[in-house]
């Protein structure tokens, strides 16, 4: 079961929202939030899976809201769920440490599948998302990479954490920390998400969405 906050500041997406999810079997809505202060508090009290969460709100946009849900709830998968595909609000929600940003004409089936993919661990991106970010680094960037390098970013890009690719690997968690500095530095991203859709991008691992 995946347990599902959502956070947006219009009562009529919410209750379509909450209808569409609760018609399938394997999701449950847990909560709604009309605000990102609300949606911050509730995720720090239920620890949901996978919190949809809106970009424009009053007070606390879906940025800072972001920010404060992965604070309080460090296991919630954060899904950006909006009508804007502006680049600087795609790469400021990642950044916040949103796992995900969908638009909301998206198909339901669409939206579904990006739900359970935030909750398998991977990153479900629409193309103007994944456009976004794969802009941050440059495919030669990947030359630099050592051998062991790019079979940890391929790792990191199949959705496994730090533990399971230790153990993959046969190195400690340390060794992929230090690792995955450098990978970040080579094709200039800040985090795993964009280092898994620059992974992606440039053929180190077949792209999900």
């Amino acid at each position: 079961m995946i347990r599902v906050l959502l956070v947006d500041d219009h009562a009529l997406l919410r209750a379509g929202l909450s209808r569409l999810l609760e018609a399938h079997e394997d999701v449950e809505v847990v909560a709604e939030a009309a605000d990102g202060e609300a949606g911050a508090a509730l995720a720090a009290q239920l620890q949901p899976d996978v919190a949809l969460v809106d970009l424009a709100m009053p007070g606390e946009d879906g940025i800072q809201a972001t920010r404060r849900i992965r604070a309080s709830s460090p296991a919630t998968r954060v899904v950006i769920l909006t009508a804007f595909s502006d680049r600087a609000q795609i790469l400021g929600a990642l950044d916040a440490g949103a796992v995900g940003y969908l638009l909301k004409d998206a198909a339901p089936e669409e939206l579904l599948d990006g739900l359970r993919a935030a909750a398998r661990g991977e990153a479900p991106l629409a193309p103007q998302a994944v456009a976004a970010v794969s802009d941050r680094g440059s495919a030669a960037a990947g030359g630099t990479l050592t051998p062991r390098e790019r079979e940890v970013l391929k790792l990191v890009a199949e959705g496994l954490p730090n533990k399971q690719i230790a153990r993959a690997l046969g190195i400690s968690e340390k060794t992929v920390k230090a690792h995955l500095t450098k990978i970040f530095e080579a094709v200039g991203v800040t985090d795993r998400t964009a280092a898994a859709l620059w992974a992606h991008r440039n053929g180190v691992a077949a792209v999900r969405r």
